[in-house]
């Protein structure tokens, strides 16, 4: 020993911290809360590890060991059930002498794990045991020592501050700030653009029914054809451009980190639930509506709809130039011409209101539009007035008729769609009522997209 060890004078006491960062507790509750496991894999002394996880939430307050309980019943550490032990603190000698196996089934009977003087090779075996359990696993690290574990797990995070080159190097993302937080505002912000990815395309896709059903009547009723391909071409590329674009600036739901972490292997981003809903329950309905309005014009200019049935053939005789309606009118092939050019219009103008209300809808997923607001999302508003405008320019500008086959309609026709679109506005509202109400049920399986 090449210092005195006598004789000495005590001058003073230095203690050194590295304390968590302010930000770190909310973080591991937004994680708690939005179903996200945190576990602590760290190198330091298992009390030091244990002291720290309990400050910032990674054993929750209340929560005990196995030694923790054996402490205060005063018993053994072998005679307590290690099932009523919530939090588990393992070191790194411990970790050595457990089985995979063990070590699957430590981690899957405490919520609440921490990991202390560990080796890089047993943060790779931790990484690898969880993702044994099914588990998405994100790893973060700054030291060479991390580099296998950021390698293994499905998302590496390396710091990008503190991080080391070989850190880096083997992360998937870099941690500009160093924060953990950072990471939790990642999650929300994917889900986000997910939920939004989903609306959008539910949107875009529920037009296709209306969009098509007019020609399978055509072709099995046999009847006027209801609406142009013209028509379609401006409701794929001018009217719903704008709102399927503005549902990507919709803020997310007030309860997107209280849902479970999506299961990738079948909460796909188009699914069965999202095509039946859109399909089979809001098409159809916008179908319908289409096709009142379309024999509603034709009733209220003479053709029954009766009357119509099978009138195809005779219809688009250009050499018949009396054919006669259900009160006995003659009408010119010209004149038949241009009522059809009414049906495309208004059939046009069902879906488009139909439309509307579907975007609206479309807001939200689980939450009540009247959560949500209907004006938040300015970009929305302002799609919604740009597609009726361009609806009012398209039946009512001069020369529309002879150019893109569109008539000037009367006022009374625009609202035929309306009760339709109320209806897909409540029928979705009770969705989302039956979808809160019964999370884990059938009815949320089946019916929540």
């Amino acid at each position: 020993m090449n210092f005195p060890t006598s004789g000495l004078c005590f001058a003073g006491l230095i203690s050194m911290i590295d304390p968590p960062r302010a930000t770190v507790p909310d973080a591991v509750m937004k994680c708690r809360t939005a179903g996200i496991r945190v576990i602590m894999v760290t190198g330091d002394h298992p009390i030091t590890a244990k002291a720290i996880a309990a400050s910032v939430g990674i054993i929750s307050e209340g929560s005990e060991t196995v030694e923790d309980i054996a402490a205060r019943l005063r018993i053994p550490v072998e005679q307590v059930n290690k099932r009523d032990a919530r939090a588990c603190v393992i070191n790194g000698g411990q970790l050595k002498d457990m089985t995979s196996e063990e070590l699957v089934e430590a981690l899957k009977l405490h919520p609440e794990m921490v990991f202390a003087r560990t080796s890089p090779q047993q943060k790779l075996i931790i990484v690898e045991s969880c993702q044994k359990l099914g588990a998405i696993v994100a790893v973060t690290g700054d030291g060479v020592n991390d580099s296998p574990a950021l390698k293994k797990a499905d998302i590496g995070v390396a710091m990008g501050i503190a991080g080391s080159d070989a850190a880096k190097n083997a992360a998937d993302m870099i941690l500009l700030d160093d924060n953990f937080a950072s990471i939790v505002t990642g999650v929300e912000q994917g889900r986000l653009i997910f939920d939004n990815l989903k609306k959008s395309i539910a949107y875009t896709l529920t037009k296709n029914i209306p969009e098509l059903a007019p020609y399978l009547i055509y072709i099995t009723a046999s009847v006027p054809l209801p609406l142009g391909c013209i028509t379609i071409l401006f409701i794929e590329l001018c009217t719903d451009i704008f709102p399927s674009v503005s549902l990507a600036y919709e803020r997310a739901e007030s309860d997107i980190m209280h849902l479970k972490p999506r299961n990738p292997r079948r909460d796909r981003l188009v699914n069965e639930a999202l095509a039946v809903y859109s399909y089979f329950q809001v098409g159809i309905i916008q179908s319908f509506a289409g096709f009142v309005d379309y024999f509603t014009v034709m009733a209220q200019e003479g053709w029954f709809p009766a009357y119509v049935l099978g009138l195809r053939s005779h219809w688009e005789n250009q050499h018949l130039q009396d054919l006669e309606d259900s009160y006995g009118q003659q009408w010119t092939f010209s004149q038949r011409l241009y009522q059809q050019y009414n049906c495309y219009t208004v059939f046009f103008i069902s879906i488009e209101v139909c439309q509307i209300a579907d975007v609206l809808i479309r807001k939200t997923r689980r939450l009540s539009v009247f959560q949500q607001g209907f004006f938040r999302n300015k970009v929305l508003v302002i799609a919604i007035v740009f597609q009726l405008c361009l609806g009012n320019f398209l039946c009512y500008c001069p020369g529309m008729p002879n150019v893109f086959n569109f008539m000037p309609i009367r006022f009374q026709w625009w609202l035929v769609p309306v009760p339709f679109g109320i209806l897909i506005f409540v029928y979705d509202e009770i969705r989302k009522l039956g979808v809160r109400r019964n999370p884990g049920s059938w009815y949320d399986k089946e019916l929540y997209y």
